[in-house]
């Protein structure tokens, strides 16, 4: 079997999985039509004339204006307990004063002293809580779709009606200034505008000391008509210090004073308006839809009479979209086309008049014109996406043709009519809230078709996995015929699918194009395999999995289903892990490899009969269990919260140190961080020693030798920069921010070189000739981490013979060389040659892995790489060595392997949820932004986020390799002759004095191919069946209260998880095979100068 068939069959089954991943996708996370229509004067809302106070008055469109001048302040993440006095009774939340209450004291001064000028609302938001999607939601009154969370990276500019839009269209000079979202959202729309950057979340002032640069000397020109000023340190605060900070009291202090200098500054005809436009968590994150997220603050102020009744004791809680109307009417606009929040009917009313009937006709005439636009606007989608509920859309358009009624009758004889007047009032409401509600239902509109063929595509690929896992141990087993099979059933697929669209006129689309193709390249392998295999084997036999791993998987898949499981898989896995550790344990017992065979009595379940005792010691193979249980617990300690549970507290661990307040404990735990580095590379570095492979001068080995030292230093120096440059001297900041950009990108450098090193030179071998009779023959070709044997330690490890695969090759070289006596062939170091590469291959990637997240993660990277090797060995007690082959990774071990992966991903502070994501690692070493470039930071996010899944699975075929590496644990103990009795001669007798460990696999380079193949589909299978999971959980639960709050993302986590570890299998098997090509190409080498 040709290696670069295995790579092929491989990327054939993830493309299987990427096909239904994508098809699954497109059915689930739809979104919804945006229309191009717009508003405007010339056109009315609806049939028939413009209601009362809407005609004959200067600067009229749909209603007179209120207002001709509006300064908009936005305060990114303002939540709405940030603008209370009073202690805060936010369930979960300390009953202590928090530092950021009462710092907003004048705007508590001015509700308190004019409160029919001011009024303070909460103002809830639709979730996604991000940045871009509020920012379309209060310019164009619309509601985001789930999927849109995703483009938070990247803002694309708004093609639907908006209140800028209507701004620039009535002639309106608008000026902004602060986040630079805004620039892609509304190119060109602005008069003058003064954009900074706006997602670097480490700077707190960069942005609000710019906008306040600007604003009061823009507002005293007076050249302006709407001036819109977006704050961003309230936000970045949170993402780096979290609302309890004392930075956090500074800011709202900053803003409390920008607001009072605005209000010295109003005009009689001006409008303020300060809102936020989401919340955040007790974390400072945001994004989702708790309480803590979609709570912000709405205050407006004017330097006239606002309202014509006080303020009630509790503020009103108003939807985040109904400014968007309520704005409109206000500044004498129409309403965007598309929006459907509800005016905000208190600031309609006649504050001149007090006759009642007055304020309640203002309040029915606007709500009448927001419901015409609404009606418009119902009726023009649902005739162009018709998604929308029928029953419902009758019912609202029956209430709304009574309204209408009701209100054109009232207008007719308008006397003595106050009761008739709200109940107008209140069927307008009814209707617009109906449309509300309908819409946010409607848009989470699903293809089943696609839903459920996506699931049935990642079905048929787990089950091709655990087919071809099981048929490739048959002696009939060839791989190229099974693969181009498919290539050509896929390619017919494809020809198929366009040539029934180019027929049918129907737009190609790419995703259903892959899936057909996937179909048709899976059913012919599926059917002929089903068909050999059940024509010989029993039905059982497919299910090769140990029954108590079956179980495990099961409870595993099960576990997807439940909301609450989703939210505690942290503790779920670590469970999960201890129980198959001590099933692992019990295996080895049960074979006979912990106690003598005559005091087992202990029945087995699901394993092999007992292969008799061990050379492992029972101690040795119970210590690895117990230091394995004790590292999970230890990474335990290292934990976030889900918000679902407010009892729980998240590790203070997981923040970094420019948070921590102290300098004294800062430095202790920047210490502690140091020595988990430096123990992580001694540990590499000793583990590389032991095995021999440190003594060459090759380029690898000088670049282990000196270039991990280096990586190492630039690392700290960097954690040092970053945890203290808020307390840099002013005059050194700036060399600060600079090696602040450098040194992460030297580490990334020094990485990226040494990978590249060690695959141009990934082996070379020492060898040494010699006959008894003549002088030596030398012929040497140094090792990357090798050298000539020094000692007896290093004779346990020289091959003695270039193994089996040279002895056909010099038989006829030794018959011609007996006149002149034996030949003996030494070769060093080839029996970790390959496990050498993959554990430098990982430390090369976790060093810039490791600076993308905070400080103290360095001590769960050092857990992570001694849990990883605690494992090995304890799975390796347990493999018997196979000589010539098979060779077999059993499931237990893949199991563990992937459940460690998933365990390192909550470790490291990650969540299944976007508010949890780590948005400060796009600007690990770009601390002034990205430009307009957005593949960069979401690269940089991407990999911190999936770190685990990626070394896990670059790291996988370690499983297959280390049971060889530690056949030298047992040979150690045998004591070689010294002199030249320590080189083995050519012949069969001396062949098994020495370990060959790894080079067992070249003994059989058929089943070695066999067992990657094998190896990579057990591991995609468990990784499938995950994803298959999350897919039918959020099918079956699509109307779950929770799907988009739980079972939503964590299916997009797995399917990103999934194809970031399926990318890191192929390049860890694809290192195995350029080492064992290297292998290959070095012994044809030989041969030849052998032969000269």
């Amino acid at each position: 079997m040709q290696k670069i068939s295995v790579l092929l069959f491989l990327v054939w089954v993830c493309f299987l999985f990427y096909a239904g991943i994508a098809l699954f996708t497109s059915g689930f996370l739809l979104t919804r039509l945006e229309l191009t229509n717009h508003s405007s004067c010339q056109e009315p809302p609806g049939p028939g004339p413009l209601p009362w106070r809407s005609q004959g008055e200067p600067g009229a469109c749909w209603m007179a204006s209120r207002f001709s001048r509006v300064v908009l302040v936005l305060i990114d993440a303002l939540r709405f307990d940030f603008a209370q006095p009073q202690r805060s009774h936010v369930p979960g939340e300390p009953s202590v004063s928090l530092p950021f209450l009462g710092k907003l004291g004048f705007l508590q001064r001015i509700l308190e002293s004019q409160p029919h000028h001011a009024r303070l609302y909460q103002s809830k938001a639709d979730p996604p809580t991000t940045t871009m999607q509020r920012l379309k939601a209060l310019t164009t009154g619309s509601l985001p779709t789930f999927i849109d969370a995703g483009s938070n990276f990247a803002s694309y500019a708004i093609v639907e009606d908006n209140l800028i839009k209507q701004l620039s269209s009535a002639g309106r000079r608008v000026v902004f200034m602060g986040d630079d979202t805004w620039k892609d959202l509304f190119p060109g729309a602005f008069s003058q505008a003064f954009f900074f950057s706006s997602f670097n979340v480490r700077d707190l002032h960069t942005v609000d000391n710019g906008i306040m640069e600007h604003l009061y000397p823009t507002m005293d020109t007076g050249e302006w008509d709407v001036l819109i000023a977006h704050f961003l340190g309230v936000d970045h605060c949170g993402h780096k210090h979290g609302p309890h900070h004392p930075e956090m009291a500074k800011k709202l202090s900053q803003m409390d004073q920008v607001i009072q200098g605005i209000v010295e500054r109003l005009g009689n005809d001006t409008l303020l308006v300060v809102i936020g436009d989401h919340g955040m968590t007790k974390s400072g994150d945001h994004g989702g839809d708790s309480e803590l997220e979609t709570s912000a603050a709405l205050f407006l102020y004017s330097p006239t009479a606002l309202f014509l009744r006080p303020p009630p004791q509790e503020p009103e809680v108003v939807p985040q979209i109904s400014l968007v109307p309520t704005l409109a009417l206000l500044l004498g606009l129409p309403i965007p086309f598309g929006n459907i929040g509800e005016v905000m009917a208190e600031l309609f009313s006649v504050v001149e008049d007090s006759q009642p009937h007055s304020s309640a006709l203002g309040q029915a005439t606007a709500l009448y014109l927001n419901a015409q636009q609404v009606f418009r606007f119902l009726h023009t989608y649902s005739a162009a996406a018709q998604d929308l509920q029928v029953k419902e859309f009758h019912r609202l358009n029956n209430l709304f043709s009574k309204a209408s009624a009701d209100y054109l009758r009232l207008l007719q004889s308008p006397q003595g009519a106050e009761a008739a007047l709200q109940t107008v009032i209140t069927e307008l409401q009814e209707f617009l809230r109906g449309v509300r509600a309908m819409c946010i239902e409607s848009w989470a509109r699903f293809s089943l078709v696609r839903m459920a063929g996506g699931a049935a595509l990642l079905a048929a690929a787990c089950f091709l996995c655990l087919l071809i896992a099981q048929w490739a141990t048959s002696p009939d087993f060839h791989l190229p015929p099974l693969l181009l099979i498919p290539v050509a059933w896929g390619l017919a697929g494809i020809v198929a699918c366009a040539g029934l669209l180019a027929t049918t006129e129907l737009k190609l689309d790419p995703v259903v194009v892959g899936a057909v193709a996937a179909v048709g390249s899976v059913l012919h392998i599926l059917w002929k395999a089903w068909v050999g295999w059940g024509s010989k084997r029993p039905l059982a036999a497919l299910l090769p999995v140990p029954r108590p791993i079956l179980l495990l998987l099961l409870i595993r898949f099960a576990a997807f289903f439940s909301d609450s499981f989703v939210v505690a898989e942290a503790r779920a896995i670590r469970f999960l892990l201890g129980s198959l550790i001590l099933l692992l344990v019990a295996q080895l017992h049960w074979e006979g490899k912990l106690l003598p065979p005559k005091l087992l009595a202990v029945p087995r379940i699901g394993f092999p009969a007992p292969a008799g005792p061990s050379g492992h010691r029972g101690t040795h193979a119970l210590g690895l269990g117990v230091g394995l249980l004790l590292c999970i617990r230890l990474a335990g300690l290292f934990h976030r919260c889900p918000e679902e549970t407010p009892a729980c507290h998240s590790s203070p661990w997981l923040s970094p140190l420019a948070s921590m307040v102290g300098g004294r404990a800062k430095n202790l735990w920047y210490g502690a961080c140091v020595g988990a580095l430096v123990a992580l590379f001694a540990a590499v570095r000793l583990w590389l020693r032991r095995h021999g492979n440190l003594r060459s001068p090759e380029p690898t080995v000088l670049f282990v030798r000196w270039g991990l030292p280096l990586m190492v230093l630039g690392t700290a120096a960097y954690w040092a920069l970053a945890s203290g440059a808020d307390e840099a001297p002013p005059r050194l900041r700036a060399l600060v921010a600079g090696a602040s950009a450098v040194l992460p990108r030297a580490v990334a450098g020094l990485a990226a070189s040494g990978l590249l090193l060690l695959l141009w030179r990934p082996v070379t071998v020492l060898a040494k000739a010699t006959t008894t009779t003549g002088a030596p023959r030398i012929r040497t070709v140094l090792t990357p981490f090798s050298g000539p044997p020094t000692s007896q330690a290093d004779l346990d490890y020289v091959v003695p013979q270039i193994y089996r695969h040279m002895q056909e090759e010099i038989r006829g070289r030794l018959e011609r060389t007996k006149s002149q006596g034996p030949l003996t062939v030494a070769a060093y170091q080839l029996g970790s040659v390959y496990s050498a590469a993959m554990v430098t291959a990982l430390t090369l990637l976790a060093f810039p892995l490791l600076l993308l997240h905070a400080e103290r993660i360095s001590l769960v990277f050092l857990l992570l790489f001694l849990q990883s090797f605690l494992l090995l060995h304890l799975l390796a007690a347990g493999i018997p060595i196979t000589t010539p082959g098979p060779f077999t990774v059993p499931w237990q071990a893949v199991s563990a392997w992937a459940l460690m992966a998933a365990q390192t991903f909550y470790s490291t502070g990650h969540q299944p949820v976007f508010p949890t994501i780590h948005w400060h690692a796009a600007f690990v070493g770009f601390p002034e932004g990205h430009g307009s470039s957005t593949w960069l930071p979401a690269l940089l996010v991407g990999a911190n986020t999936f770190a685990s899944h990626l070394l896990f699975a670059v790291g996988c075929p370690l499983l297959l390799l280390w049971p060889f590496l530690c056949e030298s644990q047992g040979s150690q103990k045998r004591r070689q002759p010294h002199g030249n009795e320590a080189e083995a001669r050519a012949g069969p007798e001396e062949e098994e004095a020495a370990p060959l460990m790894e080079m067992r696999l070249r003994d059989a380079p058929h089943h070695f191919n066999v067992a990657l193949l094998q190896l990579g589909l057990k591991y995609l299978f468990v990784l499938g069946i995950q994803i298959l999971a999350c897919a039918l959980a959020a099918s079956i639960l699509r109307r779950h209260l929770m799907v988009w709050k739980v079972f939503a993302p964590k299916f997009i986590f797995e399917a990103l998880g999934f194809i970031v570890s399926s990318v890191g299998l192929f390049l860890g098997l694809a290192l195995v095979m350029r080492v064992d090509g290297a292998v290959s190409s070095w012994f044809q080498q030989l041969v030849l100068a052998q032969q000269r």
